[in-house]
């Protein structure tokens, strides 16, 4: 089987921790990700889960809420009761006509 090379390029503090920890297994930067391709290819996915972390999603979804907010306070409706909004839901889902 013939070889390829692949260039990877990396923050140096990450390369020399990954090195090192590579180190620990037993094994070399180059036989670690040969170990990742392989189990790619295998199972037909990355074999782990990637997600964003949960400070950007809150962050992002305090500002969609501080939007909608100022969205609100526009529109004068900043203080609609749990009933009115509930009563505005309603006549959105059955197409009528809100005062």
């Amino acid at each position: 089987m013939a070889l390829a090379t692949f260039s990877v390029r990396m923050d140096e503090s990450l390369k020399r921790q990954f090195d090192a920890l590579c180190s620990d297994f037993g094994m070399n930067a180059t036989t670690a990700f040969n170990v990742f391709a392989r189990a790619v290819v295998r199972e037909r996915r990355i074999p782990f889960e990637i997600q964003a972390s949960d400070d950007i999603t809150r962050q992002d979804g305090m500002q969609a809420f501080m939007a909608l907010r100022a969205q609100a306070k526009e529109n004068g409706v900043q203080d609609l009761t749990l009933e009115e909004i509930n009563e505005e839901i309603r006549k959105s889902r059955y197409g009528e006509e809100t005062e």
